[in-house]
């Protein structure tokens, strides 16, 4: 199996296919790089892009949004889902404003200090906003270098010590061929953009000097996402469908996973305190939620208290004499 040759299939794939969203190919800056990656998370890209453009048209820094009422904040965050990620992202926003002059530190250490950012996102912002070599693990990418290198199902769970040293082996080096020296030095930060045009309806997506392990990032993560699906892998489209250990064993497996099933929503906390917010958000800014109509969003009382008190706690909503609101 050729490693460098199925790197340049899936570049080559990248560069016709991937999703022209508006964080990618240089347009965002690193704030902006982040801000994407905490949105995306447990939550689909489809759903993100506008809630990613309004919060950016908004507050296109971290500064802007450090500066931000909290009760905007977590109104802009809409349905995104799991709402305490808009106040930890706010936090962070402050930290970046005040300890760093408002710009994104560029070391791994610096970034997972930051409040709400984990390895994951760390390793993304490093990757796809500084070009840095780094392996970048999300569950996209941790199943197709299982299937295509290993020639097994990844079943989930934490990422383990071996997926770790898969995912650092395959890592492309970052010599980068047939670029001026002036394009070279420029090629860490993904903003070195050498064309952005719109040619026969379509965008070219033409990165001279993107270092190959950010090709390599943003092309496995792509194809995990929109081909090598966990349930239903379009294997007969897939790129490099020839080299996949998994396909030549017959798929073993398929769509297992060791992690328990996904709860339902129907009837969950998650959705009542859904509603709650929904609720607040309706309501003109700095309006409070007669508590007579809050007990009306739901029909378990028990429930709904104590759904209105965990938001409470994790300073998503007040508790006032008589009612609720988004938190000044």
């Amino acid at each position: 199996m050729n490693d460098t040759a199925i790197s340049l299939r899936l570049g080559a794939w990248w560069e016709a296919n991937a999703r022209d969203l508006p964080w990618r190919f240089g347009r965002a800056t690193p704030w902006g790089v982040l801000v994407s990656e905490v949105m995306s998370q447990q939550t689909q890209m489809s759903r993100v892009v506008p809630y990613w453009t309004d919060w950016m048209e908004r507050w296109p820094d971290a500064r802007a949004l450090a500066e931000a009422p909290k009760a905007e904040v977590i109104t802009a965050w809409g349905r995104l889902g799991y709402p305490r990620r808009a106040l930890r992202l706010q936090e962070c926003a402050r930290v970046v404003a005040e300890d760093y002059a408002d710009k994104l530190p560029r070391t791994y250490d610096e970034l997972t200090a930051l409040p709400g950012i984990g390895d994951y996102t760390a390793s993304a912002v490093m990757s796809f906003a500084f070009g840095e070599r780094i392996a970048v693990i999300d569950t996209n990418i941790r199943r197709v270098l299982s299937r295509v290198f290993l020639g097994v199902e990844s079943r989930g769970g934490a990422t383990s010590p071996a997926e770790r040293a898969l995912a650092n082996r395959m890592l492309p080096k970052d010599e980068i061929l047939g670029c001026d020296a002036d394009v070279a030095d420029n090629a860490g930060s993904a903003e070195h953009v050498v064309n952005s045009t719109i040619r026969g309806g379509k965008r070219s997506r033409l990165h001279r000097g993107e270092r190959p392990s950010v090709t390599w990032n943003q092309s496995v993560m792509e194809l995990g996402a929109v081909i090598c699906t966990a349930k239903s892998p379009l294997c007969d489209t897939c790129p490099i469908a020839d080299d996949c250990a998994f396909l030549k064993a017959g798929r073993p497996g398929l769509g297992e996973r060791r992690t328990r099933p996904r709860q339902r929503f129907q009837g969950t906390d998650r959705q009542v305190r859904g509603l709650v917010l929904a609720a607040l958000r309706e309501l003109p800014a700095g309006a409070t939620l007669p508590r007579e109509d809050a007990d009306k969003l739901w029909k378990d009382q028990i429930q709904l208290a104590a759904c209105i008190a965990s938001l409470d706690d994790d300073g998503l909503i007040e508790i006032l004499d008589g009612g609720l609101r988004l938190p000044s």
